[in-house]
C-alpha cells in the first residue's frame, strides 16, 4: 500500500474543500458589476443629438433630467411624460435638487416645445437650468 492510503486509513480524516466562501465572493463580485454597469445608462437612455459646446460638464446623478426628443416628446429621467403633467412630477425632484434641473434637447428638435418645457420647469420650482451639451468633435472644429 502506498503511504497516502495508509495516512487516510490511519488518520480517518478526509480532505474536503468548502465552496461557501468562494460562492460568496463570486456573488459579491457579480452584484458589484451589475450595479456599476447600470450607472452609465442614464445619460444614454435617449438617443439625442445634443448641441456641441467647448465647456461641457458631466451631469450629476442626483439631478432631475428633462429631455426633449426630435419629435417633441418629453421625458423626465428617461420616462415619457406628457407636458401637462411634467410640472407636478418635477416639483418634488426640483426641490430635492435645490432648484437645479437638467435640460437635454435634440439639436434638430422643436424649439417651441423646448421653450414650453422651460416654462414648466420654472413653474415647478426649477430656478437654474443645466443645459445638456456634448464636447466638440476631436477634429479640431469649433462649435
Amino acid at each position: 500500500m502506498s503511504a497516502r492510503r495508509r495516512r487516510m486509513r490511519d488518520g480517518g480524516e478526509t480532505v474536503t474543500f468548502d465552496f461557501a466562501p468562494m460562492v460568496d465572493i463570486v456573488l459579491l463580485l457579480l452584484i458589484f458589476f451589475f450595479l456599476t454597469s447600470s450607472l452609465g445608462t442614464r445619460q444614454t437612455a435617449l438617443p439625442l443629438d445634443l448641441p456641441r459646446a467647448s465647456s461641457a460638464v458631466k451631469e450629476s446623478p442626483a439631478l432631475p433630467i428633462v429631455s426633449v426628443d426630435p419629435a417633441g416628446k418629453v421625458y423626465l429621467n428617461g420616462e415619457a411624460t406628457p407636458l401637462t403633467s411634467l410640472g407636478a412630477r418635477l416639483r418634488p425632484l426640483a426641490q430635492a435638487s435645490g432648484g437645479v434641473v437638467g435640460l437635454r434637447a435634440d439639436e434638430k428638435g422643436q424649439y417651441g416645445t423646448v421653450v414650453e418645457v422651460m416654462d414648466e420647469i420654472r413653474r415647478a420650482g426649477g430656478t437654474r437650468l443645466a443645459l445638456g451639451t456634448r464636447l466638440p468633435a476631436a477634429s479640431g472644429a469649433t462649435p
